[in-house]
């Protein structure tokens, strides 16, 4: 595959690829899209410092200028941070961004893509798209469920956002064939909340036993990704009922102000951060932290060479 001209790999990474080191892929809509000026910029500072620390290296990506980039300098995450003019890049979105030489923050399906191309096997995100509600007659799908079911790169994510069908996401995962484990837990983290009231299929209890499933996966030669549900911190998680009730109040709003499609999780994210008087934004930022450290310390235990 001649990806030249297309992909630009920093030393950095490009480095700890090159021995096998651990690397660990994470997202940029985060940046662009999911938080305010500064704390997007603050956030994803730390998170990468967070993967450093955990002895991985981390390696952000984005699309500036029509190059993807695996592995961002600080004036590029600055630069993600504060310009409004970043689109958003899901799968269908990439090759368009690429020749027409645009800038975008990569969602979690297209940040797979990329990852999956430089030869990294882990992602850490906030949370992952999924099957929205009233699907049944919108067909609002996220693209983030069929690049797991393709695209060989284990995501590490505090669950979906209660804003969906988190029954029938979970449904469309097992028919895809996309292996939910939960770290620590027996039941599906809600993003904001530890509780969802539906199971993982699978717990496991440690780094190490979970790396054992991925290499197992793979040396099996079956296609596709896995989900890591990592409930947010106890102290920065929500009480359900609360939530669900900021989340009821979003949902009415956006509805009335006809926001459809990549607008939606934004507008929710901020609706929200506005009920919750600020907390929510807390806690997506902890929770972003936390899935970041278990990334890190499960590419430690992953032997799979890149």
């Amino acid at each position: 595959m001649n990806l030249k001209g297309h992909i630009n790999i920093s030393d950095e990474v490009r480095s700890a690829l090159s021995k096998s080191e651990p690397v660990v892929a994470l997202e940029s809509t985060i940046i662009s899209h999911g938080m305010p000026y500064p704390q997007n910029y603050e956030t994803a500072l730390q998170v990468e410092n967070i993967v450093r620390e955990n002895r991985a290296t981390p390696a952000t990506i984005a699309v500036i200028n029509g190059i993807i980039r695996i592995g961002l300098y600080d004036t590029d995450l600055e630069f993600l941070s504060s310009d409004k003019n970043i689109l958003k890049a899901s799968r269908r979105d990439l090759p368009v961004i690429v020749a027409g030489k645009m800038s975008a923050a990569t969602t979690v399906s297209a940040t797979m893509i990329c990852a999956a191309l430089a030869g990294i096997r882990i992602f850490a995100t906030g949370g992952i798209g999924g099957v929205h509600r009233n699907a049944s007659n919108t067909f609002d799908i996220s693209a983030d469920l069929t690049e797991l079911a393709q695209t060989d790169v284990a995501v590490v994510s505090a669950g979906v956002k209660s804003i969906l069908d988190i029954g029938l996401t979970l449904e469309y995962l097992e028919t895809l064939g996309v292996p939910v484990i939960g770290y620590r837990t027996d039941e599906f983290p809600a993003f904001f909340t530890r509780e969802s009231g539906f199971k993982v299929n699978y717990r496991l209890d440690t780094p190490e036993s979970i790396a054992e499933v991925i290499k197992a996966k793979y040396k099996l030669g079956l296609k596709g990704g896995l989900i890591i549900a990592n409930p947010v911190p106890d102290e920065f998680s929500f009480d359900k009922s609360i939530i669900d009730k900021a989340i009821s109040e979003a949902l009415k709003s956006a509805d009335s102000n006809g926001i459809k499609g990549k607008d939606v999780t934004p507008f929710l994210l901020s609706e929200i951060k506005k009920i919750t008087g600020g907390e929510s934004l807390r806690s997506n930022i902890e929770l972003v932290k936390n899935n970041a450290k278990l990334a890190a310390e499960i590419a430690c235990c992953l032997r799979i060479k890149n």
